[in-house]
């Protein structure tokens, strides 16, 4: 059964592009077909994938498309078994032309449907605002992973972004926060560890193995490549692969 993931928090610079690329990517190399759609304005999935410039079009084409052939259209294939919708300047005249249609909450929900058995992860890489497609987002997923820096802010937009989550499921009661990814972990530093341990202590059944910090992944970025492909031996390669098989055990 296909599983739909929002990557998502009520705050930036946390690591959710990072983290949907490269959980996408391990997914992608168990053999697991994987659709990244990218849900922000500067379009970064691409950019992280080394694809900018093979895009025609995105996400705002394909909600508006009124055939199959558009739609498909818009789809990219990145890797092998990793497709992406891309995002982009496009989404701002996206988000206005939601706010005019009827039942404007789940169009995404509605136009988004892969044909049966043709993937396995529909990822969502989410802006951190809150507008009319954050909420389109987390009413067309049943799961949310949210990344979390081991940092006051990051801990305070998790508690702002709980509150999201409780106003959707009145439209969506499926939807749940089903893990939280500690990023930007450093051992050493005191502070870091006294985050993760309230984070822990606070949502156990949801916390997994937190990301360490690791400038690879930051330098992979910059060369459009997965960690995997610029250093699969690197700390962050071995975090990413072991939360992909968390995710993927609990299908």
């Amino acid at each position: 059964m296909m599983r739909t993931i929002a990557v998502a928090i009520a705050k930036g610079g946390v690591g959710k592009t990072t983290t949907s690329v490269n959980l996408g990517a391990a997914l992608a190399a168990m053999g697991r077909r994987v659709l990244l759609v990218d849900c922000d304005s500067q379009d970064q999935v691409v950019r992280f994938l080394g694809v900018r410039s093979q895009v025609r079009a995105g996400l705002s084409h394909f909600l508006v498309a009124r055939t199959a052939e558009e739609r498909n259209s818009a789809v990219l294939e990145a890797r092998e078994n990793l497709w992406v919708l891309a995002g982009g300047v496009g989404l701002t005249e996206l988000k206005r032309w939601l706010g005019k249609q009827s039942k404007s909450d789940t169009i995404l929900k509605e136009r988004l449907v892969p044909r049966e058995g043709a993937l396995d992860y529909v990822i969502y890489d989410c802006a951190p605002g809150w507008d009319i497609l954050s909420v389109n987002i987390l009413c067309a997923v049943d799961e949310v992973l949210s990344p979390v820096a081991l940092q006051a802010p990051a801990l305070q937009g998790l508690q702002a972004f709980l509150t999201y989550i409780q106003s959707v499921q009145k439209l969506n009661p499926e939807l749940r926060l089903r893990y939280l990814v500690p990023t930007m972990f450093d051992k050493r530093l005191k502070q870091s560890r006294s985050y993760l341990a309230q984070l822990q202590k606070a949502f156990p059944a949801q916390v997994c193995e937190p990301i360490r910090s690791n400038v690879k992944l930051s330098e992979a970025a910059g060369l459009g490549r997965t960690i995997f492909e610029v250093d699969p031996e690197a700390s962050g390669a071995e975090d990413y692969e072991a939360l992909a098989w968390r995710v993927d055990q609990d299908a």
